[in-house]
Order: C-alpha cells, then structure tokens, then sequence
C-alpha cells in the first residue's frame, strides 16, 4: 500500500516537498495452502518477496520453536521422573531439589508454546503490529523462573550448610546427577541454537535457563562425591557456587531479553540495512533508519533523500526498489516502510 500526498508545496527555498510514504507490512492469515505448504517448509532456504512467502517463513520459524519446546519438554520430563525415583530411595534432599528444578525448566516451555501460537494470530486494529512480542512477555517468565531457581538453589546450600545430613545410595545419586547435567546440556543447547537461529530471544533465555539446572545436577554429583570420601560440607559449599553461576546466568538473560523489551537491535544490522539501502540507484542519502523486533522477525523503517525532481510516480516507484533490495538483505526482515524526501527539504 503507498500512501502519496500529490500536493507539493514550496518550502520558501525553491524546493518542492512531495513526499511518499510507502510501506508492505507483509502480514495476515495463512490460509490453507500456506498451512499446506508448510509441511514442507524446512526444505525451502530460499528469501523471496512475496507475501505468501513471508508468511510461510513465520510459520515455519514457529513451528521449528514449537517442535524445539516439546522435545525438550519430553526430555526435561523424563530427566526429572528419573531423579524423582533416585531421591525418594536414596534420601537425597540435594537430588530433589535438582529434579524440582528440572520439573520447573520443562514448564517455562509452557508461555513459551502459547507466545509462538499467538504469533501467527493475524494483526488487528487493536494489536496493530500482530502478537510477536508474546514471545518477549514470556522471557519474563523465563527469567522469573531463573531467578526463583537461583534462590531455591542458595536457600538449600545454606540450609544444607547449617544441617549436614547422611546421604545414601550415592551410585545411583552420582548417576541420576550425571544424567540431569546431560540432559539440561542437551536441551540448552537445543533451545539456544534454535532461538538464535529464528531470532526469538525468549527461546534463547530458555536455553539458558535450561543451563542453570545442569550446572545444579554438578552441584549434587560433586556433593555426592564430597559424601562418599565424608566431608558433609561439600555439598553445600558446591551449591553456593552453583548459585553463583546461576546468578550470572540470571544476568546475561536480563540483558538479553531486557534488550528486546527496549527495541533494542545489533549495531552491524543498522549499518547492514544502512548500507543496502544507501546501495539502490536513486538514493542520495539516508536521512534515518529504525529497526525494531516483532517477536522473532524484524521490521524496518527508512527515510531518504532523492531528486527533487523526481514525479510523484517515479518516487514510488523508487521506493518500491528500495524496499525490495532490504528485504532481500535482511534474512528476517518481514516488513519495511520506506519515506522518500527531497534533497533540501526539512521534516
């Protein structure tokens, strides 16, 4: 859609502001047959400026999320049964903490899975740029499920500290930790490459969190090491570490998912999109360029300088072409709004 004011008026400098704004938000439903054209959505690499393709490619970075969360849901929820069973005959206090965290981690998929399938609810006049940001709503989440693992975690290391108790069956405790470490790793660093690779920061924050927990399975597995030669205190005095390293972690989701919150976007991308835009024969300048995500796609904003004397129709036309030469530059840009102006002219 392109919006044109066909009414130039004169500036008092002896230039004419005609100004275009023009802008594809490339959004709506999928319809049946981008649904069925889905199914086969991860054998397609390829970016393309059709609507319908933008649309296919959000459905397919959510349906790769969605399958990314139930598996490591399974995973998680297998992980946690079996820790279960370990602490409940072995006495491990250290144990059942870990498998609470465990049960806790597989639940952050939860917002998670319902912030994908708000995602590609279409656009309404009241959420006007779609339901994307679901998905930094439930980084929150995610990050209030971290911070109360780290507080479980130094709550327990303390009371441990001040009342060592006997723990037995330490084999099958070491085991039971080993696996709750292996799968944590496993699924962290499922959720981290599939977040960074659809850009949803929400998932990666997950993944991070999914790191906490196995970095609490070592704390027991060292304290069950610390047990068998009987220094008590080793499994507390772990587990402080532990906490320490889950309040870092607890930092570097805040500032990840704090960021999206913010708009916040990778300086190189600024100049990535700068320089695209800058490229297209016809643009004189770049007067200013925004960036912004909408859940795990972005969106992009561009006002530049043209010749002044440049008709209405050719103005459009250019924007059109630099709309199309961004989106083909920016791998998850799904929607760009190009302003033209003069050269001379002032906003």
């Amino acid at each position: 859609m392109a919006f044109v004011n066909p009414d130039s008026q004169d500036d008092g400098h002896g230039h004419r502001h005609g100004h275009v704004d023009h802008g594809h938000p490339h959004a709506g439903g999928a319809g049946a047959w981008a649904q069925a054209r889905h199914a086969l959505g991860e054998l397609l690499g390829s970016h393309s400026h059709d609507p319908a393709d933008s649309v296919d490619s959000a459905l397919r970075e959510a349906a790769s999320g969605r399958r990314t969360l139930w598996i490591s849901l399974g995973v998680l929820a297998v992980t946690a049964t079996v820790q279960a069973l370990v602490a409940a005959v072995s006495g491990s206090v250290a144990l059942l903490g870990d498998c609470l965290h465990n049960f806790a981690d597989a639940m952050t998929a939860v917002p998670l899975l319902v912030a994908f399938a708000l995602a590609l609810r279409p656009p309404t006049t009241r959420f006007t740029y779609g339901y994307g940001r679901a998905e930094d709503v439930a980084g929150l989440f995610v990050i209030a499920m971290i911070t109360g693992s780290s507080v479980a975690a130094g709550w327990q290391a303390l009371s441990r500290l001040a009342d060592p108790r006997r723990v037995d069956h330490l084999t099958a405790v070491a085991l039971a930790a080993c696996l709750g470490f292996v799968g944590n790793e496993v699924v962290a660093r499922y959720r981290i490459r599939t977040g960074r690779r659809i850009g949803s920061a929400a998932l990666v924050a997950d993944g991070l969190h999914a790191r906490t927990d196995g970095f609490t399975s070592l704390a027991v597995l060292l304290g069950a090491g610390g047990a068998a030669v009987g220094w008590r205190w080793a499994d507390p005095v772990v587990g402080l570490l532990i906490t320490g390293a889950i309040l870092g972690v607890l930092r570097g989701a805040v500032v990840t998912v704090g960021a999206r919150l913010l708009d916040a976007v990778d300086p190189g991308l600024v100049r990535a999109a700068t320089a695209a835009v800058g490229a297209v024969p016809g643009v004189a300048g770049v007067r200013e360029l925004r960036i912004r995500w909408i859940g795990h796609t972005l969106r992009a904003e561009a006002d530049v300088d043209v010749d002044p004397g440049l008709s209405v129709g050719e103005a459009h036309a250019l924007a059109h072409r630099v709309e199309r030469h961004l989106l083909g530059s920016l791998p998850r840009l799904s929607a760009a709004t190009i302003h033209v102006s003069p050269i001379g002219t002032h906003r």
